[in-house]
């Protein structure tokens, strides 16, 4: 071999041997973490507290729904409670009040026939004693004395009562005093004299009983 190949086999041989040199100063080349330990270890801890940042960032909006639901929910229900007792008061209401409809719907002609049962006892209570014994008058009073009894039994059947409270104690809810009579047998307020029965339907007054009532004498 002369020199000049020498040569060329020289150049060929370096030339295969540089790219061997590359790659192993790739190789050999640090990656960043293991130039510099501290740094790697202390961005480790900086991104685990940013993950669990952003986990907790994604549950509060659930955790804020979940209460609004929750609030919305306790709302609705008491609502519904509110509207359920209201209607069960509407309900007892609308009861009450048509039983009581049906309870005093006899008081307007109650009220009514009053004067003619007015008229039928004072026209009684006029008739002499010796009247009575009259044959001639028997038929008439008979008449009387019956289509008062008639009258009084239609009230009774209706529920409505006569309030005759000769020598009971003044009630203003039931009685009307209209004067005073010395008297030193009764007790002072004690009805003596009834100057016009009173009725009542059930526990409604239809009309009181006009009283005379005793005081002391002077």
């Amino acid at each position: 071999m002369n020199t000049e190949e020498r040569k060329k086999a020289k150049k060929a041989e370096d030339s295969i041997d540089e790219p061997q040199i590359a790659v192993e100063d790739v190789e050999r080349a640090e990656t960043p973490e293991e130039a510099n330990p501290a740094e790697a270890d202390a961005a480790e801890p900086a991104a685990t507290d940013a993950a669990e940042q952003a986990e907790a960032d994604a549950a509060e909006p659930a955790v804020d729904a979940a209460a609004v639901l929750e609030a919305e929910v306790a709302q609705l229900k008491d609502q519904l409670l509110r509207a359920v007792a209201e209607t069960e008061n509407l309900r007892r209401r609308a009861q009450r009040e048509k039983e009581d409809a049906v309870r005093y719907a006899p008081a307007p002609l109650a009220k009514a026939l009053l004067p003619v049962a007015d008229n039928l006892r004072r026209a009684l209570e006029a008739i002499p004693d010796d009247l009575r014994s009259d044959a001639r008058a028997e038929g008439l009073i008979s008449g009387l004395d019956l289509t008062a009894k008639e009258l009084m039994q239609a009230f009774g059947k209706n529920g409505i009562e006569a309030i005759e409270p000769m020598g009971q104690k003044l009630d203003p809810h039931w009685h009307e005093a209209l004067f005073e009579v010395p008297d030193p047998t009764q007790e002072v307020g004690t009805v003596v004299q009834v100057v016009e029965v009173g009725y009542r339907l059930g526990d409604r007054l239809l009309r009181p009983a006009r009283v005379g009532v005793a005081r002391k004498p002077d």
